[in-house]
């Protein structure tokens, strides 16, 4: 089993699903960036704008006022790697100015022409998600004939575009969108089948923290989904994912400990 980086989600909002509001300013920013740092985080993923199911777009200037000081901030006390969750080309553009190392685009460079133009000008590695619809409908009426295939044709037909724009596959990371326009069964098929997203030659993100999917089947309240949150990032561990995306980062690091002594086990 490869070293699996964990991702520490940080996000700056008011209106998250899971932590909104909770760390909306520089300050509360910085304490927890240096907890999820403290418990293990590889990469920190800064974002400042809701994308749950029917969360509502914010300006380009209140998204730049979230995130760019929290940056600059945490940067100046940390070398960790700092991805920037937008889906606008001038937030990722500030963000990597004030130190961010890694675009994160939920849209896969569908919303904003300017996101191409900026990747195009950079090298940074860049994760692009498969969605269906937007953040505002996407769990409406979700529907796919066969959800694994539908999701790596999708990437096939963006990391043709990309190349054909001149940006390599190799600075490409690939999120599936777990609960991004899909259902219960959507979700789960994508997990059993990780391995298949592979073949497209990319690293592959998992970002399935305390999600809906994880309430449907046990029940538990969006703040009480660490655990099983953990077990699925155990379980899918030997799927060939690079990078898990998580708010619990030490529930995750024990759980990958566990996994890999197993699997190295004679």
């Amino acid at each position: 089993m490869t070293a699996i980086r964990i991702m520490g989600i940080l996000n700056v909002t008011p209106d998250s699903f899971s932590d909104g509001g909770q760390f909306d300013s520089e300050a509360s920013a910085c304490i927890q960036a240096e907890a999820l740092i403290a418990s293990g985080a590889d990469i920190l993923d800064i974002g400042g704008e809701s994308t749950r199911p029917f969360a509502e777009p914010v300006s380009q200037e209140e998204e730049l006022h979230r995130v760019i000081p929290a940056i600059r901030s945490i940067r100046r006390s940390y070398s960790i790697p700092i991805s920037i969750d937008t889906t606008k080309g001038e937030v990722a553009r500030q963000a990597l100015k004030a130190g961010a190392d890694i675009i994160n685009d939920i849209s896969a460079l569908h919303k904003d022409p300017d996101m191409l133009t900026l990747v195009q000008e950079t090298s940074v590695p860049v994760i692009i998600m498969h969605m269906q619809g937007t953040p505002g409908e996407m769990q409406v009426n979700p529907h796919y004939d066969d959800v694994v295939a539908e999701i790596i044709e999708f990437f096939q037909e963006r990391l043709d575009w990309l190349e054909s724009g001149g940006v390599s596959r190799k600075r490409m990371i690939l999120d599936p969108g777990i609960g991004f326009g899909k259902t219960l069964a959507h979700n789960l098929s994508i997990l059993k089948h990780l391995a298949e997203f592979k073949g497209l030659g990319c690293p592959l993100l998992l970002g399935h923290s305390r999600k809906r999917f994880i309430g449907d089947i046990t029940g538990l309240e969006v703040t009480d989904r660490d655990l099983p949150t953990a077990v699925v990032s155990a379980l899918t561990a030997g799927s060939g994912v690079d990078i898990i995306r998580v708010h619990n980062v030490a529930a995750t690091r024990q759980a990958l400990q566990m996994a890999a002594a197993i699997d190295e086990a004679e």
